[in-house]
């Protein structure tokens, strides 16, 4: 099921009718409020997880592993995009030295949000969106800004929902206290390490 032809497989043997969505997931903590909230608004949900900012590939590696546990927990299938690393050093040459929440930001931000469009394209899915708004550090407004522009080229449709209303950030926190999920303590970057 981690395979994106197998995904793939299983995601046109379900119902026609059901909405699907491609959700961009940063990590597992971010992407379990998320994920409940959308099978509960009545989409079958594909989580996508393309990560080239994260560093180094052990830190990668053991946030794939967290987000692995909580889609086999909640029932939902996972694709795993390549993880390279060079596309993120590309996107963010040049802006080494901006401050966390700058422009480096916003270009990590539109180039995971591209690959994710890019993904439902491809994949025959019309609607995105991402995990990471759930996060008290980001701004909403801009990453939604993000979205849509990429959405518009694409000519999908970008879901720009704050998952953080409602106590969402709550409630991703205690899913992911009871499955014991890995919890990290930066962004994923290198350059994001210096804040912490």
């Amino acid at each position: 099921m981690n395979t994106k032809n197998g995904l793939l497989k299983k995601v046109q043997q379900k119902d026609s009718n059901t909405k699907k969505i491609v959700l961009h997931a940063c990590c597992a903590i971010c992407s379990g409020y998320p994920i409940t909230l959308l099978k509960d608004m009545g989409y079958q949900v594909v989580v996508y997880f393309y990560n080239p900012n994260i560093y180094p590939q052990e830190e990668y590696n053991i946030r794939l592993v967290a987000e692995k546990i909580l889609c086999k927990h909640l029932d939902t299938g996972l694709v795993e995009a390549e993880y390279n690393p060079q596309e993120f050093y590309t996107a963010a040459q040049g802006l080494e030295n901006e401050p966390e929440k700058g422009v480096r930001c916003d270009k990590c931000f539109e180039l995971r949000l591209r690959k994710t469009a890019e993904f439902a394209k491809n994949s025959g899915i019309t609607e995105f969106t991402t995990s990471i708004v759930i996060s008290p550090h980001k701004n909403f407004a801009k990453l939604s800004a993000i979205g849509q522009n990429i959405a518009d080229e694409f000519g999908l449709k970008y879901l720009d929902i704050d998952f953080k209303k409602k106590d969402g950030f709550l409630k991703t926190n205690r899913i992911s206290k009871e499955l014991n999920l890995y919890r990290q303590n930066y962004c994923g970057c290198e350059f994001s390490l210096r804040h912490y």
